[in-house]
């Protein structure tokens, strides 16, 4: 039991506060024990105002940034993914252009380090499906290759 003192009007009271449970306090003044209600007080539900989400980014030519990993590739083609998400830093490759399995396509910049990611294949790339600066999740077709 917590005991205080106070002063009121000149007269010194020694009050005692004991447990409270239900809103209803034990309490003892200059030795007299009382139970005492507390008032109730209603709280308020308090409201959080979430923000809305702002727009996801778009390119010079209106497109969404970010690129969703694909289900397929193009027909008869091979596809170039991303291994891990990041940024495309520089597409290295043209449409039409041949290139060897050991050749970089695509250089990504993932966890501030830049990843040079290869055809994987010989043959001719047919499509490109990412722009220089867009970011890409992981398993996002960047190029494809027949």
């Amino acid at each position: 039991m917590k005991e205080y003192k106070y002063k009121i009007n000149g007269n010194l009271y020694k009050v005692g506060i004991g447990d409270i449970e239900n809103g209803i306090a034990e309490v003892q003044v200059n030795g007299t024990p009382y139970k005492v209600e507390l008032e109730k007080k209603d709280t308020p539900a308090i409201k959080v105002a979430t923000p809305k989400p702002a727009a996801a980014p778009r390119t010079a030519t209106g497109e969404k940034v970010i690129a969703k990993p694909a289900a397929k590739a193009a027909a008869g083609g091979t596809p170039v993914k991303a291994p891990l998400p990041g940024v495309v830093l520089d597409i290295n490759v043209t449409v039409g252009q041949e290139v060897k399995a050991a050749d970089t396509v695509v250089t990504l910049e993932a966890m501030k380090m830049e990843n040079a990611i290869k055809a994987g294949v010989d043959g001719k790339v047919s499509a490109i499906s990412v722009a220089k600066g867009d970011s890409v999740l992981e398993g996002a077709v960047l190029v494809t290759i027949a």
